[in-house]
C-alpha cells in the first residue's frame, strides 16, 4: 500500500507493525478509534481464515489502540489457515494497522498481462469486495475486459468511459479514471504482471480509494526492480522454494512420490501429465531452464531428494540450449554425492545426447536411460510403486538397472 501511495493512489492511512507494541503505536499515530488490523500473509481468503490460537479472521475491526495491540498478540507469531494455504497455514510475522473507512460502493479493478490481447488488459466490475471467480461464474456479464495499447498506455479518454460502465457516479468518474491511470502507470513502472484492487471503493465522503491490493511482479525484472525484490518476505515461502530461487531454479512442491527434473515450463507440465496418465503422481514441478549448470542440476537433485515421499526420479531433458552431457554430469555427481538409493530414469534428447549416454555408461552407476518419454514415465511410475511397497513391508530394495 505504501508503494501505491507513493504513486499518488489514495489508500487508507496506516502502517505495518511487526510487534504488538508497534501495532499499538501505529494505532495511536493514526489518531482514530475506527481501525482495521490485517494479517500480512501471502494467501487469499484471509478474512475467513483461522489462526492456530483460535482467532477467527485475518482481518479484524477494532475500536482502540489497546484492542489493536490485543488482536496483534493473537496474530503475530501464529499460523493463519485459509482455503489457499493448506492445513499447515502461513506464519504471520506482521500486521497492517490502518484507519477504517465507511463505504458507499465497492468495485473491482485489475490490470494483468493477457496473451489473448497480446498485452495489458483491464478487468473491472461493479461487483467489488467479493471473490472475483464467484462473480465471473454467477454474473459473467458484470465482468468488463478492455485491452490497453501498451505503446500509448491507459489514457483518461479510455478510463472515464470505463468508470461510467463500472457504475461510478458521474461526479466521481474522472477521479475514478485518474486512479485507474495511476494504477496502470504503477503496473508499467514496476514491471508488474498483475495489479488487483479489490475493493476499489467510493467511501462515505465521496472519495475514490484502493482498500486492498494484490500485486505480482515479474521475477525477470529483479535486476532493475531491486527495491521491490528486497522487500520479499522469504518466510512466506516454502523453504525448498526459497532454496530453488537462490539457485535460480523454478520449483513448486507437490504431493506425489515421483520427483521431476525437466527443462522448460511446457515440457515440465507435459511430464507431470504423462506421469499421471500412467497412474503416478508428481512430487514436484522443477524446471532447470535452458542453460543450467552442473551446480544447478546438483542443487535440483538435492531439492527433489529432500522430500521423503520421493520414491523415484524422472529426468526429462530436451537439449536445445541445454546440453544433455551437462545434465548427465550433474546427475552422476548428484547420485554419487547424495548416495542416492532410489531409481533414476533419464530421458535425454537433443544436443550431445550421445555424449550423455557415454557418461552414464562410464559412470558405473545404475541409471536407466530411455529414449521414449512414454516408456520413461511408465517405468518411473512402476519403480516408484515397487519402492513404496518395499517400504511398507520393510524390505530393502536394491535395483540393478542396465547401465
Amino acid at each position: 500500500m505504501k508503494l501505491l501511495a507513493e504513486a499518488g493512489v489514495s489508500v487508507p492511512y496506516g502502517s505495518v507493525a511487526r510487534t504488538p507494541e508497534e501495532a499499538y503505536q501505529v494505532a495511536r499515530k493514526i489518531g482514530t478509534n475506527d481501525l482495521v488490523v490485517k494479517a500480512q500473509v501471502v494467501a487469499g481468503g484471509r478474512e475467513k481464515g483461522v489462526f492456530e490460537g483460535g482467532l477467527r479472521g485475518g482481518v479484524q475491526i477494532v475500536c482502540s489502540p489497546e484492542e489493536a495491540q490485543a488482536v496483534a498478540v493473537q496474530m503475530i507469531g501464529k499460523r493463519l489457515v485459509t482455503k489457499q494455504t493448506g492445513e499447515r497455514g502461513r506464519m504471520c510475522h506482521q500486521v497492517f494497522v490502518c484507519e477504517r473507512r465507511y463505504l458507499r460502493k465497492e468495485y473491482y479493478f485489475a490490470i494483468s498481462m493477457e496473451r489473448d490481447f497480446q498485452g495489458p488488459v483491464v478487468v473491472a466490475s461493479s461487483q467489488g469486495g467479493l471473490q472475483i471467480e464467484d462473480v465471473a461464474a454467477e454474473k459473467p456479464a458484470s465482468i468488463l475486459k478492455e485491452p490497453v495499447d501498451i505503446v500509448t498506455g491507459l489514457r483518461m479518454s479510455q478510463a472515464v468511459p470505463l468508470a461510467a460502465k463500472m457504475g461510478f457516479p458521474e461526479a466521481l468518474a474522472e477521479e475514478a479514471a485518474d486512479t485507474m491511470v495511476k494504477l496502470y502507470d504503477f503496473f508499467i513502472d514496476y514491471d508488474a504482471v498483475l495489479v488487483e484492487i479489490n475493493p476499489l471503493v467510493e467511501d462515505s465522503t465521496g472519495r475514490v480509494m484502493c482498500m486492498d491490493a494484490k500485486v505480482i511482479f515479474d521475477g525477470n525484472s529483479a535486476f532493475r526492480q531491486q527495491k521491490i525484490f528486497e522487500m520479499q518476505d522469504w518466510t512466506q515461502m516454502d523453504e525448498k522454494e526459497q532454496e530453488a530461487a537462490n539457485a535460480d531454479l523454478n520449483y513448486i512442491a507437490l504431493g506425489g512420490n515421483i520427483g521431476c527434473l525437466v527443462n522448460g515450463a511446457g515440457l515440465a507440465m507435459a511430464t507431470m501429465d504423462i506421469i499421471q496418465l500412467h497412474g503416478g503422481a508428481p512430487a514436484n514441478y522443477l524446471s532447470v531452464g535452458g542453460g543450467a549448470t552442473v551446480e544447478q542440476v546438483t542443487e535440483a537433485f538435492k531439492l527433489i531428494t529432500s522430500d521423503e515421499k520421493v520414491q523415484a526420479i524422472l529426468v526429462n531433458i530436451f537439449g536445445g540450449l541445454m546440453r544433455c552431457d551437462v545434465i548427465a554430469h550433474g546427475i552422476i555427481m548428484s547420485a554419487e554425492d547424495l548416495e542416492l538409493k532410489i531409481p533414476i530414469v533419464a530421458r535425454l534428447q537433443g544436443t550431445r545426447v550421445a555424449d550423455a549416454k557415454v557418461l552414464f555408461a562410464e559412470s558405473g552407476l545404475k541409471i536407466l536411460a530411455c529414449n521414449d518419454l512414454d516408456r520413461a514415465a511408465a517405468t518411473a511410475v512402476a519403480l516408484a510403486e515397487i519402492m513404496r511397497l518395499a517400504k511398507e513391508i520393510h524390505v530393502d530394495v536394491k535395483f540393478h538397472l542396465p547401465a
